[in-house]
């Protein structure tokens, strides 16, 4: 089956999915609650039951709503929800921000999860990765090919529309869902992560989401904040009164300058510089 329409859902693909599901025996699901992750740990259960389970690393990366909502999907579905705190600022190669971040990063967190899950009886370790993920500039994957993690989405042949078309025959509520990466994907390569910047702009996307905005970015360049919306809510925040409240606030959060990105949101905008730099293709954004 190719691409899928708008609401199509891919019958043979889900079909596929429980096979290789129903194979590993029992499994535990890297799960952040997002849209791939909280699929993929809903068809785990489902087909194995008891024999799945999620492990959730906490982490300044992500927000503590993302983090409730992993606790109550889990709790909700009955199913065993793992935790673990992971402090990816404690590693040089992720605090110095390289271009090969995320690979440094996934090695440690991945090799973490695999050990918790061995200590709990589960011989698998699966992850969200789809089909569409690999046109993008993913260093972190093959981190986790290295590990053995399984990526049954992806080995299933499952796209970003084929996920959320499956979720929503689900009835799961994050069918619809924005797309939202870890808050270390919003920096330059190269400018090192700090918590007290991983905070500026945690708060900055908070308010973002308060102002009603749906999808978003807030890419951190020094001093300075590039907001990212889509393109139908460029003129919305660029009109008074938003635009002098919006830049009152992120100033309050210790931006020095403010700016709104005219081509709108992109995924992994900051990867346009290694297209730049190598003339590596297929990076979007």
């Amino acid at each position: 089956m190719g691409m899928t329409a708008q609401g199509e859902i891919p019958v043979s693909k889900k079909k596929r999915l429980e096979e290789i599901l129903r194979d590993m025996g029992n499994v535990a699901v890297a799960y952040s609650s997002g849209v791939d992750s909280t699929y993929l740990l809903y068809m785990a259960a489902y087909v194995l039951g008891e024999r799945a389970a999620a492990i959730t690393a906490f982490s300044p990366l992500f927000s503590s709503g993302e983090q409730k909502e992993s606790e109550e999907f889990c709790r909700t579905h009955g199913i065993r929800h793992i935790t673990i705190p992971f402090q990816p600022l404690e590693l040089p190669a992720f605090r110095e921000n390289p271009k090969d971040r995320c690979y440094h990063c996934k090695t440690v967190l991945f090799r973490e999860i695999r050990r918790l899950a061995k200590e709990n009886g589960y011989a698998v370790v699966a992850e969200g990765t789809n089909l569409d993920d690999l046109t993008d500039y993913r260093p972190g994957l093959a981190a986790i090919e290295e590990l053995g993690i399984r990526s049954p989405l992806k080995e299933a042949g499952l796209t970003k529309a084929d996920i959320r078309a499956l979720s929503r025959e689900a009835g799961l509520p994050t069918w619809n869902r924005p797309s939202f990466a870890c808050l270390a994907s919003r920096f330059v390569y190269g400018e090192a992560i700090t918590e007290e910047r991983l905070i500026m702009v945690g708060k900055a996307e908070e308010y973002l989401k308060e102002l009603g905005l749906r999808q978003f970015r807030v890419r951190i360049h020094d001093t300075l904040a590039r907001i990212e919306v889509e393109p139908q809510e460029i003129g919305r925040l660029a009109a008074l009164p938003v635009r002098e409240e919006l830049s009152r606030r992120f100033r309050e959060l210790g931006f020095r300058y403010v700016t709104l990105d005219l081509q709108g949101y992109q995924t992994g905008s900051m990867n346009r510089v290694l297209e730049e730099d190598t003339g590596v293709p297929s990076l979007r954004g």
